[in-house]
């Protein structure tokens, strides 16, 4: 499966979960046979660069500082070829649907209701002043990929 992460600028949210989803699956087998590339990208703003918080946040997670440093932030316009050949676009909220090109609307789904069935936007850490704050947010998307990993390793078990 090829999953794509989207948020509005992908210096926040998106790109940690695409740098925690794909650690998740190298480190687990049953989950890296279902997951066949994992990406992010924006679906608004066009950023150059991660935000400071969400550095030192995947930092926490053990990830070095020269693969932060060459992340590059994607937005729709750019990489388009993602967006196209993306199985499922996950979101942060049901607003990020709506930015999409109207053919992408149908792969897409929040990244609540992947893992849990339920609609709970996931807020945008990216006014945070603090790192507690900014944790915070990134604790709840943790959890939600958590679970996404482990309904993916369950249907593949199931089908």
């Amino acid at each position: 499966m090829k999953i794509l992460f989207v948020c509005s600028s992908n210096v926040c949210r998106s790109p940690y979960c695409e740098f925690v989803f794909r650690k998740m699956a190298d480190n687990d087998p049953d989950l890296k046979a279902v997951t066949e590339r994992v990406d992010s990208a924006a679906v608004l703003n066009k950023s150059k660069k991660l935000h400071r918080l969400s550095y030192a946040a995947l930092l926490k997670e053990g990830f070095s500082a020269e693969e932060l440093d060459a992340f590059v932030p994607r937005h729709i316009s750019n990489a388009a070829d993602v967006f196209e050949d993306a199985d499922v676009i996950i979101g942060m909220t049901r607003w990020h649907r709506w930015l999409l090109p109207a053919r992408l609307k149908t792969k897409f789904v929040t990244l609540s209701e992947a893992a849990e069935g339920v609609y709970r936007p996931v807020p945008d850490p990216f006014l945070a002043k603090d790192e507690a704050t900014y944790d915070r947010a990134m604790a709840v998307i943790k959890k939600y990929l958590a679970e996404y990993a482990e309904k993916l390793k369950e249907s593949r078990n199931v089908g």
